[in-house]
């Protein structure tokens, strides 16, 4: 099984802070599982970088990842649009259009998602991507 790791994830796991997703990617590693992250995952995380030391040392530790990209441009936007006017048609509030994206390259590469964020949770009830566990 091949693991998706989402920005939520990378961010917990990246500042130190301690819940069960970063648990989980922990033993990710320990495991050698493979897993990557997408080219919008690389941009949410460096986009959280405070200093240019940090945005150096987060850059070089992400390009040392698998990256995971959506299939066709116009086609996948366009499901990962599907998936969000689904939950809005069925009163489910996706706060992130990009995290329909980050679902969007999960489907489309067969990717279980790691991942520490809501809007996750919500998006299942209309896409079938796998969550990892």
């Amino acid at each position: 099984m091949m693991v998706l790791v989402d920005t939520s994830v990378l961010i917990d796991y990246l500042r130190g802070t301690d819940n069960a997703a970063v648990e989980r990617f922990q033993r990710l590693m320990d495991s050698n599982l493979p897993f990557g992250i997408s080219p919008l995952i690389y941009l949410e995380v460096l986009q959280g970088a405070r200093t240019e030391k940090d945005f150096t040392t987060v850059k070089s530790y992400l390009e040392t990842h698998r990256f995971f990209s959506l299939q066709d441009e116009k086609e996948s936007y366009a499901a990962a649009a599907r998936i969000y006017f689904e939950c809005r048609r069925k009163g489910i509030t996706i706060n992130s259009t990009v995290d329909c994206l980050i679902a969007q390259t999960a489907i489309e590469n067969d990717l279980a998602l790691l991942h520490h964020d809501a809007d996750f949770d919500r998006m299942r009830k209309v896409a079938p991507f796998k969550i990892y566990t």
